[in-house]
């Protein structure tokens, strides 16, 4: 009697433990483990695998490589190419932050302003950032090309010869980087303009019963308390610049030569054109460690301004 009366009480008190345990907040943690077993399996494993190829001389295919240490790295110091490409990219990334942001900014403040149809106006410019980036490539791809292309046909109405704007290796880079912009313009703007409309009316009335110009209430007003949705659209700009792919990819192809490539996509080309699989993950590897570097530097320089202002 003594030991069944002994079982129930530790199976009660078992109870009562497990019943505490689910309403602690131990218990969430159990709920994080779906999320971080992909993480692990789709970023984390990935990103190693990657580190590791990176050292071999693996054409992407075989299931023969060997390790070949730093020659990857090496390799890269002396790729003639590689210059290009960088530079390209910073251009898509940095040129495309400030266009997305000084244009966002512009459409925000006019949008939060009393107008006629500023729904429909905000509904346009968000509109292409639901299209798939390639098939927006593509579209504009109809209207910059040599033979057929829409601007094409009106410039042969002034003169004799169309223009391969596309193939001209001074304008097909800015090209890219206004084709990003235009497309990725509505984000910054509606995120500047969430900022915009959490800003007190107070603020403005006051400067304005103190005789603040339109300009100075801007300076002093409005761009202090904007700082936090400026950090989220230059970091968030940034990072996508940054790795910029499918317009290019479609604009262009990174031609002529490497022209108007990537790292992005030189980084596609030797996996699956050139089958350079341990050239490209170095290559990737770089590509991430320059994107971090950028990414969090900003985000550290402009959160510094946040509190200064």
């Amino acid at each position: 009697m003594e030991t069944l009366e002994r079982k129930i009480d530790s199976s009660t008190a078992a109870k009562i433990r497990l019943r505490r345990w689910r309403n602690s907040p131990s218990s969430m943690n159990l709920m994080y483990l779906p999320a971080l077993l992909l993480f692990v399996l789709f970023i984390y494993y990935p990103f190693i695998k990657g580190i590791m190829i990176s050292f071999t001389n693996w054409d992407g295919y075989s299931q023969l490589y060997r390790y070949i240490g730093w020659d990857n790295y090496k390799r890269m110091l002396s790729d003639h190419r590689i210059g290009t490409v960088i530079i390209n990219t910073l251009i898509y990334g940095i040129g495309s932050t400030i266009l997305q942001n000084i244009i966002g900014l512009a459409y925000a403040i006019m949008l939060n302003s009393y107008i006629r149809g500023k729904t429909i106006i905000r509904t346009i410019v968000y509109l292409p950032v639901i299209v798939s980036p390639l098939i927006m490539g593509y579209i504009w791809y109809f209207f910059f090309q040599f033979n057929g292309g829409a601007l094409n046909d009106i410039i042969l109405l002034f003169r004799d010869k169309p223009i391969n704007l596309l193939a001209d290796t001074g304008l097909n880079v800015w090209i890219i980087t206004l084709v990003n912009t235009y497309q990725f313009l509505g984000v910054a703007m509606i995120i500047f303009l969430a900022g915009l409309q959490s800003i007190s009316k107070e603020y403005y009335e006051a400067a304005e019963m103190d005789g603040a110009s339109g300009f100075s209430r801007f300076r002093n007003i409005t761009l202090p308390l904007l700082a936090p949705a400026i950090t989220i659209n230059v970091v968030l700009n940034l990072i996508g610049g940054l790795k910029l792919f499918d317009v290019i990819t479609a604009l262009t192809n990174g031609g002529p030569g490497y022209a108007s490539a990537s790292l992005s996509t030189m980084i596609y080309q030797l996996y699956f054109a050139h089958q350079d699989a341990g050239y490209a993950a170095a290559l990737g590897n770089f590509m991430f460690l320059m994107i971090s570097i950028i990414g969090l530097s900003s985000l550290y320089y402009l959160r510094k301004k946040e509190i200064s202002l």
